[in-house]
């Protein structure tokens, strides 16, 4: 099934893109000083969250096909995983967003470097969700 199979596809493009945030971008930024690393991650940011937003989208709607395919519940839960990414940014990691977004890299401090920090946590969650999100279209297709 076509829609099964790309939902899965890019619910893993989702999720490798996470992962490849926490276990290579994201420490190779904490390793500059932190002017230059607050700097990367503001356009790092902006650039990502258009890219995995629109993945998560497109891994919900097609599970969503899919499930109108099958009626196969499993899909629903693929598709509410793929998507929990959104709520979760929003109501969760959106507030350290909003200070390193509003914080100039000239005005950078060691409380600047905490919030890199904790946000490089924060972030792993997504990369959780997206896990189970693809853990779930898997489960689906079996």
């Amino acid at each position: 099934m076509w829609s099964g199979e790309l939902a899965l596809a890019t619910a893993a493009l989702f999720t490798g893109a996470a992962i490849y945030v926490n276990v290579a971008e994201h420490p190779a930024r904490l390793k500059l000083d932190t002017q230059s690393a607050l700097m990367q991650w503001q356009t790092s940011y902006d650039r990502g969250a258009v890219m995995q937003g629109g993945l998560a989208i497109i891994a919900c709607v097609l599970g969503i096909i899919a499930f109108l395919q099958t009626y196969d519940w499993r899909w629903l839960v693929g598709a509410v995983l793929s998507v929990a990414p959104w709520p979760y940014t929003l109501s969760i990691i959106m507030p350290t967003n909003r200070v390193l977004k509003s914080t100039l890299p000239a005005q950078a401090t060691e409380g600047t470097r905490a919030f890199l920090r904790q946000w490089g946590w924060l972030h792993a969650g997504r990369s959780a969700i997206g896990l189970l999100a693809v853990a779930a279209y898997l489960w689906a297709m079996h």
